[in-house]
């Protein structure tokens, strides 16, 4: 049988024991299994007919129902170009750790080497994990309470991803948004994201991500990093972040790196940035340590260079309005600040900025940025 018929059985079975039962999978041993027919999926079975070529697959869950799943797995590769899923209805996980059934609880939904995948919703699932589904279309998706990240994209050649809703309380901690990493050409465009952690965190190995038309808040902004864990080398290039919002988060546009690593994060632009009351609106943290148990006297760093902050306006709440705390080791350089006006969300207040051996210049910035070096 094709990869692509294996496919399409696998989620029909899934959506059918939801439908004809309580819409519950695996959750007891009473659960009763629904006779499929492959012919009624596009397969001749005539055994001359090739069933492979089905070249466009579709699976639609149902508007007005909601099916109750446990960790799932979905692997490929499948022959058909193209496999599409309308999330027309509502997914849910076991709200209970114990009902998971000792699987792992560190994601639910994966879709694994599925080339070719279209994701299209009106109410969608809690979690989800894409890793090496090149070609990846994602679209009008609404994600809601992950009890950790809400999408992953790892190791993915081409995606597209549009009109997500993410939601999850400003308190919930861990629970990223967008998680991108070791994947190249990703568009991520026109996303509402509310989290408790980073609406979008760019990773290791990530080159030609070009994200616009974002509305974030709360959460931690939009992350370039971590970088560098544990000695790592790590690297990041060709980084675009365009025409987003900051509301209420607790950082703007980020780049973080730990001491002790090495390798490189260049040619990154943030253009049509707007801040509302938003916390460190631009910062670089290459000292970044949430739990403060890390060691201050590293001799190496992630190399940091060809960085670009261009019309950012707003407010922040913080007296640091521009933080650019580079390496002391491996210098920051050629980094650029033009059409920059923020100013305090406290009529009084007067905003600053802050570097350590970071190079490069700014023109029309408010606040000034005489702390950069030649």
């Amino acid at each position: 049988m094709s990869h692509a018929m294996q496919f399409s059985i696998t989620i029909f079975l899934i959506l059918a024991m939801a439908s004809i039962g309580l819409g519950k999978i695996g959750l007891s041993d009473d659960d009763e299994l629904s006779t499929i027919n492959v012919r009624d999926f596009g397969a001749i079975g005539d055994g001359t007919t090739d069933d492979s070529q089905a070249g466009y697959v579709n699976f639609i869950i149902e508007s007005g129902k909601t099916f109750l799943l446990k960790p799932i797995r979905f692997e490929g590769p499948c022959r058909a170009s193209y496999i599409n899923i309308q999330v027309l209805g509502t997914i849910t996980a076991p709200k209970s750790i114990y009902e998971w059934g000792g699987q792992s609880v560190d994601n639910w939904l994966i879709f694994f080497r599925v080339n070719g995948l279209i994701g299209v919703s009106n109410k969608g699932p809690d979690a989800l994990s894409f890793v090496g589904c090149n070609n990846l279309k994602l679209d009008h998706l609404n994600l809601i309470n992950s009890p950790r990240r809400h999408v992953v994209i790892f190791n993915i050649n081409g995606a597209t991803i549009s009109n997500l809703n993410i939601i999850a309380p400003k308190e919930s901690p861990n629970t990223d948004g967008i998680d991108i990493g070791q994947s190249t050409n990703i568009q991520l465009h026109y996303c509402n994201i509310k989290t408790g952690d980073d609406c979008i965190a760019i990773g290791p190995s990530s080159f030609y991500i070009n994200i616009s038309n974002i509305a974030c808040g709360p959460g931690h902004g939009i992350s370039i990093g971590s970088l560098g864990l544990n000695g790592r080398t790590d690297k990041v290039e060709e980084v675009q972040v365009r025409d987003c919002t900051f509301t209420g988060t607790q950082n703007g546009v980020r780049i973080k790196t730990w001491e002790g690593g090495s390798g490189y994060a260049r040619k990154i632009l943030f253009e049509g940035i707007t801040l509302n009351a938003a916390d460190n609106p631009i910062i670089i943290d290459q000292y970044y340590c949430p739990n403060n148990m890390c060691s201050k006297q590293s001799t190496s760093g992630v190399k940091l260079s060809d960085i670009s902050f261009t019309r950012v306006i707003g407010t922040t709440t913080t007296k640091n309005a521009i933080n650019l705390s580079c390496s002391k080791s491996v210098a920051c350089t050629n980094i650029l600040l033009n059409h920059v006006n923020i100013k305090s969300a406290y009529s009084e207040d007067v905003v600053s900025s802050y570097c350590i051996n970071a190079h490069g210049r700014f023109s029309d910035s408010v606040p000034p940025v005489d702390c950069l070096l030649n």
